[in-house]
């Protein structure tokens, strides 16, 4: 039995050997070759993903720098109301009368209305 089961390893063995040996290299190419397919990907996602998002936070950052008193800004919580006063990372806004909050400036999503500038001793 045992020389039975050893002949059929043996066998198999042969068999299987050639097909190992011959086998071919895997397909793709060489690296050239997928660097030409991923470039394009890269462009597509660079320019329908990462420009815009780019464009936006820096458009965002220009519009909280320019936050001045008396403008009405809407927060990302959906508070709206009037700036009264800056500072470096933080905002104050009055909501309704006698209603004072803190915003820190980042949290702006919107400058509603551009207000002239008010005088500082009023």
């Amino acid at each position: 039995m045992r020389n039975k089961l050893a002949a059929a390893i043996a066998a198999m063995t042969l068999i299987a050997a050639p097909a190992f040996a011959g086998a071919a290299p895997p397909p793709g190419g060489s690296i050239l070759t997928q660097l030409l397919f991923f470039l394009p990907l890269i462009l597509i996602f660079y320019f329908l993903l990462i420009r815009p998002q780019q464009q936006r936070a820096k458009k965002h950052a220009e519009m909280v720098a320019a936050i001045k008193r008396g403008d009405t800004v809407v927060t990302s919580g959906g508070l709206i109301g009037k700036v009264n006063k800056v500072s470096d990372t933080e905002i104050s806004l009055d909501l309704a009368d006698n209603v004072r909050v803190r915003v820190i400036r980042q949290m702006v999503i919107e400058v509603r209305n551009k207000a002239e500038p008010v005088p500082a001793n009023d």
